[in-house]
């Protein structure tokens, strides 16, 4: 199979979150602010509508358009409004306005990292591209400057991907008086609701890191094995719709596991641990199961497409009767 650039599939813009990772509520309030107004962000008052600081505003549009939760008025008007996905899990009666489920944050991770296109290119690359677990802040940033100069891009200055860097280590793994964040208290630390996933892990430079002191961070292999086999099923499924179309069929565990993009990636799940967690999503869903080729490779079959079939899987975990309606 041909290997694709890259960044292919993402925005070719790095730092546009301005700084903040997406903090506790700030996606329901826009939520909530762009269904009484759809023109809300065009206000001098936004600051004032939405409860945050005036450079906090552009971020919380940023970041509710990242996880495919609102749309832009394609006529340029400025207006925004809620998608299908955003009026599923954040109405209120919605499946988890308040995110109060950690299924959900899994289920956000995921829709941030699998958008169309990923508005996160710095995010998609460690996470869903890199091979290796560890890098100082300096070897990051090479390889995402390099990675964007592969997909045919400018690459980006340096001291853009260090914000992004900074940005991510900030949301998964936030620390009191970090070097990101050298004033956060206690108070900053819980306002990042995507600490919870333990996706990231950050550290100060190791002895052999010569001639680069810049901190180290650690992508946590296996913290997908915590995530409910549901919402790794959702993935499973919607990865299977992209990679291989809308009809019935299957899809290879290890290329779930394994190829860029997918949910192994994304999720930080090995393979024999997303097997268990399929089998497990299989007992509640008829039409998906996990059976072996005739090569003895396992392989996970849907008799339903797949787009529908992630969408039923969500619905059952929510209790809902149907789900977002737009993997």
């Amino acid at each position: 199979m041909t290997d694709h650039p890259p960044l292919a599939g993402c925005v070719p813009a790095f730092g546009r979150h301005r700084t903040y990772p997406p903090r506790q509520g700030w996606l329901l309030k826009v939520h909530t602010a762009v269904q009484d107004d759809p023109l809300v962000f065009r206000h001098p008052d936004a600051p004032v509508i939405l409860g945050v600081g005036s450079s906090m505003v552009a971020s919380m549009r940023f970041w509710a358009n990242a996880f495919g939760l609102v749309e832009e008025d394609a006529a340029g008007s400025g207006a925004v409004t809620p998608t299908a996905r955003g009026h599923w899990l954040l109405d209120e009666a919605g499946a988890d306005p308040y995110l109060e489920d950690p299924a959900s944050l899994w289920l956000l991770h995921w829709w941030l990292l699998s958008g169309t296109p990923c508005s996160v290119p710095a995010w998609y690359y460690l996470f869903a591209r890199a091979g290796l677990s560890t890098f100082t802040r300096a070897e990051l940033r090479t390889h995402v400057r390099g990675a964007a100069e592969r997909t045919g891009w400018k690459a980006p200055a340096d001291d853009t991907v260090g914000r992004d860097i900074a940005c991510i280590a900030t949301m998964y793994a936030p620390q009191v008086a970090s070097p990101d964040q050298p004033r956060a208290g206690l108070e900053d630390v819980l306002t990042n609701p995507f600490r919870d996933l333990n996706l990231l892990s950050t550290a100060a430079p190791g002895e052999h890191h010569h001639g680069d002191r810049s901190h180290v961070l650690s992508l946590n292999r296996g913290a997908g094995r915590l995530a409910p086999a549901a919402v790794l099923a959702h993935a499973c499924l919607d990865h299977a719709a992209r990679r291989c179309g809308s009809a019935p069929g299957s899809i290879a565990l290890s290329r779930l596991a394994n190829e860029p993009g997918s949910p192994g990636r994304v999720l930080l799940i090995d393979t024999r641990s997303l097997h268990s967690a399929l089998e497990r999503a299989a007992r509640r869903h008829p039409a998906l199961s996990v059976v072996e080729s005739a090569a003895g490779e396992a392989l996970l079959a849907y008799s339903a497409p797949p787009a529908e079939l992630a969408d039923e899987v969500l619905a059952a975990a929510y209790g809902r009767p149907e789900g977002p309606g737009d993997c």
